[in-house]
């Protein structure tokens, strides 16, 4: 579980929407300036889930102590193959291949991280059996 420091904005569902992001990231900041804790959902409904997805996953990347991203609900294949993010994958790219693979990215984020050992943060809609 990644452990995250003070201050930090907490940034919930996305939900495919890449320009409410940037306008999240025009009142909050962006890193280095920002540490920024993603709580998951950044797929499905919206237009520009891969978009949004590969923003968030770049800054991870660059600002890897300052970005922390979570795995809600919709980054899971059952999931988003039924709300969008499948048919966008293969909209953009013509090829499933490419959803799997973000997919397999999906499984690899943390459900859970601990800011300043005090606050417990998930995605809420992960599952009952949880």
């Amino acid at each position: 579980m990644p452990t995250v420091r003070v201050p930090v904005t907490l940034v919930g569902d996305i939900h495919g929407q890449f320009y409410d992001m940037m306008e999240l990231f025009k009142i909050s900041g962006e890193p280095p300036h920002t540490s920024l804790l993603f709580l998951g959902d950044y797929v499905d409904r919206g237009n520009n889930s891969l978009e949004c997805f590969c923003y968030v996953l770049a800054l991870k990347v660059k600002f890897r102590e300052r970005v922390t991203l979570l795995r809600g609900n919709h980054e899971s294949c059952e999931i988003n193959k039924i709300y969008g993010f499948y048919d966008e994958c293969f909209k953009k790219y013509g090829d499933e291949r490419i959803w799997k693979m973000f997919t397999d990215v999906f499984m690899c984020l943390p459900l859970t991280a601990l800011v300043e050992n005090s606050i417990f943060c998930l995605h809420g809609g992960l599952s009952p059996g949880i």
